[in-house]
């Protein structure tokens, strides 16, 4: 297809148009195929051509196409990124007029995918620049998929096979993908809602699923809901496939804080498998309840903790880092009612120097808050006193 005459393309366009065929015209505007590397379409002078060939609206979205086509061509990212926001906004207006039809869903795909990548080039190419506002492009690219979104989400047909509301976990995965770079995650609150709604949230493709579970994991994580992001980032590991080392890897990135905040400790092997051995010396010290090899580890490591966005919640498991070491300190003095005074000069000794004993009451009282130790706080005695049966419940397991 390299070498394929406008001539040629413009055929196959017009032909898919007349079959109503969603996947040969996804392929034939989307960047993934083969056209886009043929001299004859990287050129900026074909309205009238296609004007001839084509029906209205598509020949103004095949016309954006081909410039677009041009521009990518000769590194212009910022005239490729404003053609490409006119192929979707032309598509929209194609979207919103197939009322008892969804065969342009893929087509939406693929043209939303190319918009989102060039969008990330253009904002780059500005930045180096110095010129435009930060994520002005990606910004804008969110605004067009989120029409396309819309549409589909108000597409109330009884009917399954034709609704466009099969095409929203798609585009509120590509949602995802730029609210989660530019730091607006709270625009993603309503969209989850859209799709925990929706009849057809078990129903979307597994791979489409897998995603969202992944980034609805990680906006549960940034929330302190440790139990909800446990529950998606799992069901994106498990079912990601199993040849996506790459991927499994990215979601363990997230999975493996939020197991160690619940308890569960993750194996070396595992750590090894996927190459994620940063992990190793954490899950040592706080095994260990080892406070200078904790905070050691997080400054080791901090580099590629702060660039995935996880250093402040694994700075959390500072509390089940006290909680072993406060284990330690039980089980060397045998017995079931403790100084506090004790806590605080191992706390001392492990680098905590300006550690006072109110701050190791806090410390304790947060223990026993969160059911990490079972007891009481003897304020007249400054002791702490644990139970007789468990009273430290057991947290780590191998996942």
């Amino acid at each position: 297809m390299s070498n394929m005459s406008l001539h040629t393309y413009l055929y196959k366009v017009d032909a898919a148009l007349q079959q109503r065929d969603g996947a040969t015209l996804a392929s034939l505007v989307s960047f993934g195929d083969g056209h886009v590397n043929s001299s004859d379409l990287m050129r900026s002078d074909c309205e009238d051509e296609i004007e001839g060939m084509l029906p209205p609206p598509y020949d103004e979205l095949i016309t954006h196409h081909i410039k677009c086509v041009c521009s990518v061509s000769s590194g212009e990212w910022i005239d490729a990124i404003k053609s490409q926001n006119c192929v979707v906004q032309t598509f929209t207006k194609i979207l919103s007029s197939q009322k008892d039809e969804n065969w342009g869903l893929l087509i939406m795909y693929a043209i939303c995918v190319d918009l989102r990548r060039f969008a990330v080039i253009a904002d780059k190419e500005q930045r180096n620049s110095g010129k435009g506002k930060p994520h002005e492009h990606l910004e804008r690219s969110a605004e067009l998929i989120l029409g396309c979104f819309r549409i589909c989400a108000a597409d109330n047909r009884s009917s399954e096979t034709d609704t466009k509301r099969w095409g929203m976990l798609n585009l509120v995965n590509q949602l995802f993908k730029i609210y989660f770079p530019i730091n607006k995650l709270h625009l993603c609150k309503p969209l989850i809602r859209a799709i925990e709604s929706s009849p057809f949230k078990d129903s979307f493709l597994l791979g489409q699923q897998v995603t969202y579970r992944y980034y609805t994991g990680k906006q549960a994580m940034f929330d302190s809901n440790y139990k909800s992001a446990d529950e998606n980032l799992t069901y994106s590991f498990v079912h990601c496939h199993k040849n996506s080392k790459k991927n499994k890897r990215l979601i363990l990135i997230y999975l493996i804080p939020v197991k160690m905040l619940l308890g569960f400790m993750p194996s070396q092997s595992l750590l090894e498998k996927y190459s994620l051995q940063q992990f190793s010396s954490i899950v040592r010290a706080v095994k260990q309840g080892n406070l200078l090899a904790f905070s050691s580890s997080l400054a080791e490591h901090e580099a590629f903790f702060v660039h995935c966005g996880i250093y402040l919640i694994l700075e959390k498991l500072k509390i089940i880092t006290y909680r072993n070491l406060f284990k330690k300190v039980f089980l060397l003095c045998g017995t079931h009612q403790l100084d506090l005074s004790l806590f605080l000069c191992v706390l001392r000794y492990l680098g905590e120097d300006d550690m006072d004993l109110e701050e190791t009451q806090c410390i304790v009282a947060n223990l026993i808050y969160e059911g990490r130790v079972k007891g009481y706080i003897s304020l007249q005695h400054l002791k702490l006193v644990v139970s007789k049966q468990n009273p430290f419940p057991p947290l780590s397991q191998q996942i």
